[in-house]
């Protein structure tokens, strides 16, 4: 999913952001001096962003290696060892920031998916990210949600279509958007939003290929499925929490998208020591 090419451009904006003229701290070490660190867990989750950690002390010296302990989607404990750090001790400390910030934030991710994606691993059911996700960091933390078992809804607004509330209004209906779609876009997929049982019904009729339930109650959603008998793939969408999550996956439908999974994610906490 990630590009080297993405990858070198993500990591170095952030290089750029954090170094700006020059880390002036890093200069009070001798620009020969050599040092090894240890990165640990302060608590359980669940490992993601490992490439970026690489492209962060590479970029900074290529000569630094790093060896990891464990994989990304791999759960993790506290103090436990993740990766060891060797080389110049001024390229380490500018990039230890940079690095654990990805590492914390895409392995957050992936821990809350993980612990979402245990509560219904005993349906069918697949969860779904949503595009809202930091900026900048897209594909980085929708790599993060496959780590953590979930399942990537579209990566943009290139890659398959959702018609909503106010492109239906705009294009006059459900049907002509449908229609104009597949003219404009042929073999991209198509969703459209329902808010209702009639616009469920329009959807159908026009040939969907999958439908978000906004906002239907359960028992909406247990009737939805009876009528769409398998025409097109239904997703539940709209207020879904921890609470809620099993009785939406027990109504039948193909997938939930819970923007929670990438929104609001707290970063795993984690240390870097250098040794004497």
């Amino acid at each position: 999913m990630i590009s080297p090419a993405h990858l070198k451009d993500t990591v170095s904006l952030a290089l750029a952001e954090d170094i700006g003229s020059g880390d002036i701290t890093a200069k009070l070490v001798k620009p020969d001096a050599t040092a090894s660190a240890r990165v640990i867990s302060r608590e359980s989750g669940v490992l993601c962003g490992q490439a970026f950690v690489n492209a962060v002390f590479h970029q900074l010296d290529p000569a630094i290696t790093v060896v990891w302990f464990k994989n990304d989607g791999e759960a993790v404990n506290a103090d436990e060892l993740l990766f060891a750090v060797d080389g110049n001790a001024r390229a380490i400390l500018t990039g230890e920031r940079t690095a654990l910030n990805f590492l914390q934030l895409l392995s957050g991710t992936a821990t809350r998916c993980r612990h979402y994606a245990d509560r219904v691993a005993d349906t069918p059911v697949k969860l779904l990210d949503t595009r809202k996700t930091i900026p900048g960091l897209r594909l980085a933390q929708k790599y993060a949600v496959t780590c953590g078992g979930c399942y990537n809804h579209r990566i943009g607004l290139y890659d398959a279509f959702l018609i909503k509330e106010n492109h239906i209004k705009a294009c006059g209906g459900i049907a002509n958007a449908i229609i104009t779609a597949r003219a404009q876009a042929p073999g991209k997929p198509i969703e459209v939003e329902v808010e209702t049982d009639y616009e469920l019904n329009q959807a159908l009729e026009a040939g969907a290929d999958r439908i978000m339930l906004d906002n239907f109650s359960t028992a909406q959603m247990r009737a939805a499925v009876i009528l769409t008998a398998g025409r097109a793939e239904l997703e539940a969408s709209g207020n879904v929490t921890e609470a809620t999550l099993r009785d939406i996956a027990h109504t039948g439908v193909d997938y939930i998208s819970i923007g929670a999974l990438t929104k609001g994610v707290e970063p795993l906490d984690l240390s870097m020591r250098f040794e004497p």
